[in-house]
């Protein structure tokens, strides 16, 4: 895959699918892109994809300073100008949302539409909790741990199919792989704990979708939608049924294309401009 140096400091590992309107996916805690999983070729029919490593993951360099939700926003931001794309529709899953909303603050101008899927504007004490054991077992750097409780991320029903395991084997390369990438990823964890946008969402002037599962447990669907309520006009989308988990792009990833999609058609580059 190419890499590019950023002003941020970093050089960022990337790919890019597809033709059309630029749309920069930015991926969840713990995450390589190969974690989008099937979505990336099904948006990539119909846009120009644009998926990367967040810092320190996957073929991402670390760099120097914090890991911050901010942090990461500037990340995103320095990949757009290095890759000359002035404009795109940006996509976030969980932690990406977050960055998603940063970056449609501090940068409105790069930023065409905004969809935050499995989104949280700021920690409840239930997400807290949620948030705080799932962040352990990378602290103790136990992977197998790690693992096992990463299951939550997904439904009940994916969870007792007889063939789950063998359906988790090709994406645990996109989880971290030594113990480097494991301290990056407790910084995420704690990145995801600290995020708190919830009284600046107002000012966030792009077309926003937000979209959840109402099996999602890490961003449960009040969090979400305490969001779309938040930002001006944004359309609130709440996936319910079998698979609708906090991963519902990995186990109906047609419904999320169909929204995606169906919302980005309604906002394209040319009228957004």
């Amino acid at each position: 895959m190419p890499q590019t140096a950023v002003r941020t400091g970093v050089t960022l590992n990337y790919e890019i699918s597809g033709e059309g309107d630029p749309l920069l996916l930015v991926m969840g805690t713990s995450g390589s892109l190969l974690l989008w999983g099937e979505l990336i070729p099904r948006l990539a029919e119909h846009y120009r994809v644009i998926a990367f490593d967040n810092r320190g993951l996957g073929g991402s360099e670390r760099g120097t300073g914090e890991i911050s939700v901010a942090s990461m926003a500037e990340d995103a931001s320095a990949l757009l100008e290095a890759l000359e794309i002035p404009r795109a529709h940006l996509m976030g899953w969980s932690l990406g949302s977050a960055v998603v909303q940063e970056m449609a603050l501090a940068h409105p101008e790069q930023v065409a539409t905004a969809v935050m899927y499995a989104t949280w504007g700021r920690c409840d004490g239930f997400q807290r909790s949620v948030l705080s054991a799932l962040r352990l077992p990378y602290a103790t750097r136990d992977m197998e741990a790690a693992l096992a409780c990463a299951g939550i991320a997904f439904s009940p029903q994916l969870l007792d199919h007889p063939e789950f395991e063998k359906m988790l084997e090709p994406m645990l390369p996109a989880f971290p792989q030594n113990e480097e990438q494991m301290q990056v990823t407790v910084e995420q964890w704690d990145a995801d704990l600290l995020h708190d946008t919830l009284d600046r969402l107002g000012g966030i002037t792009a077309p926003t979708l937000v979209i959840v599962g109402e099996q999602d447990l890490l961003t449960p669907p009040w969090q979400a939608k305490k969001v779309a309520d938040a930002v001006p006009g944004a359309r609130f989308e709440l996936l319910t049924g079998p698979g609708s988990s906090h991963g519902v792009h990995i186990e109906r990833p047609e419904d999320v294309v169909r929204l995606v999609t169906g919302f980005l058609s309604e906002h394209t580059l040319l009228q957004s401009s």
